[in-house]
């Protein structure tokens, strides 16, 4: 059901490769990251991981779901002899198989045109691409449960996701924020997560390295759930 939706695929999946491409072209030179010289190309891939997470997991899950309950699907689902549960966790585990191709894409595509180099800790980075998943599908749920209308969603999601990740430094580093910024950077999961991935990917730091990071990213996805939990609805409200 994703893929038979072309419009949804192509800029869910898309997106990040082609923000990846046009961002890399124009930052071609080394950055500084932690006080030291790192080539621009490896941070832009780490924090378009970050970004590809929240856009698939939580942008378009919660679009998708959505439109699928605003178009009677869920309603029809949930009237056959499949339980909602397990619904649920194949729409998440689809969500997974199509993140771990976008991270793949993302990584050749940056070896291939900018030499980005391969994740430092590459069983790490199987373990941050599960916790993307993971965190940003519960919020996603949590989201199509509290958006009303199916031609809302996008836009709902855009506002929140967009400023989220150049707040969180997906599009390059967030220094340089001012302050009042910088304090609404510290409290979003993005951010957290980002610090697990840069921790992965860049130094080959352990998934567990910052136990503050992970806890706080698996607290927001535990609160999409909570929402989700309590709001949830299978029938359309149009």
């Amino acid at each position: 059901m994703f893929w038979r939706s072309r419009e949804a695929a192509i800029f869910i999946f898309v997106f990040p490769l082609l923000l990846y491409s046009l961002l890399s072209s124009v930052y071609s030179h080394d950055t500084t990251f932690e006080g030291r010289k790192v080539p621009s190309a490896d941070v832009l891939l780490a924090g378009l991981f970050g970004y590809g997470a929240a856009n698939t997991a939580f942008a378009g899950l919660a679009i998708i779901l959505v439109g699928r309950r605003e178009t009677g699907t869920l309603k029809r689902l949930r009237a056959t002899p499949l339980p909602p549960a397990a619904y649920i966790v194949a729409v998440i585990v689809s969500t997974l198989v199509v993140f771990s191709l976008q991270a793949v894409t993302l990584l050749l595509l940056g070896r291939a045109l900018f030499g980005a180099r391969a994740p430092a800790n590459a069983l790490g980075f199987v373990g941050v691409v599960v916790l993307g998943v993971a965190c940003f599908a519960g919020m996603g749920i949590g989201g199509a449960a509290l958006i009303r209308s199916a031609d809302g969603a996008s836009a709902v999601v855009n506002v929140v996701l967009l400023p989220m990740a150049f707040l969180s430094g997906s599009f390059g580093p967030n220094r340089n924020l001012p302050g009042f910024l910088h304090a609404i950077s510290d409290v979003l999961p993005l951010t957290y997560f980002l610090h697990v991935v840069n921790g992965v990917y860049l130094d080959g730091d352990s998934l567990f390295a910052d136990p503050k990071a992970l806890a706080i990213v698996a607290g927001w996805g535990a609160a999409g759930v909570v929402v989700a939990l309590r709001r949830f609805s299978w029938m359309p409200r149009e």
